[in-house]
């Protein structure tokens, strides 16, 4: 495990696992929300994201956690360890109205700078559909590549914590 890719709805704790893991493992790690998000909530272009992305997994080792599909693909082929993050629907919305109110605001360490924590309809549904949307499409992406690299799929906080306390 040297090149570890966390995806996961909304929620579902990929960044805070991603630090914990990066702090066992001593790996750098990278949350692709703030690398996407410029200061004031400024998107960089998706041809940055890519270029960005690219650069990235050239290193010898890395966490990255997040989704962004339009370059899941490049961290797909270049991880060697996937960590999918599925946990209930209602537990990751819980966690994300929960985090709204933590970081009323203020900026998570995970986001860009001057990205004050913010929570919209559109991200509520986001997380509320992923389950049914976006869930199936990573399952068949990960079935694909089944054979040739290691995948983890967590449905519980309790099964998170104990691959974190056995390695």
């Amino acid at each position: 495990m040297k090149k570890i890719m966390i995806i996961g709805s909304g929620g579902a704790g990929k960044s805070t696992f991603s630090q914990r893991l990066g702090e066992v493992l001593q790996l750098p790690v990278y949350h692709l929300d703030a690398l996407y998000w410029k200061k004031d909530w400024v998107l960089t272009s998706h041809e940055e994201q890519i270029q960005v992305q690219r650069e990235l997994v050239t290193q010898d080792s890395w966490i990255i956690d997040g989704n962004y599909g339009f370059t899941m693909d490049i961290r797909l082929e270049a991880a060697d360890t996937i960590i999918f993050i599925d946990l209930p629907r209602i537990q990751c919305l819980y966690r994300v109205i929960k985090r709204r109110v933590q970081y009323h605001n203020k900026t998570r360490p995970d986001m860009g700078e001057g990205c004050n924590e913010q929570l919209d309809f559109e991200f509520l549904k986001w997380v509320w559909t992923y389950p049914k949307v976006k869930r199936p499409v990573i399952l068949g992406k990960l079935q694909a590549i089944s054979a040739e690299k290691n995948i983890v799929i967590f449905k519980t906080s309790a099964e998170l914590e104990e691959f974190l306390q056995k390695l």
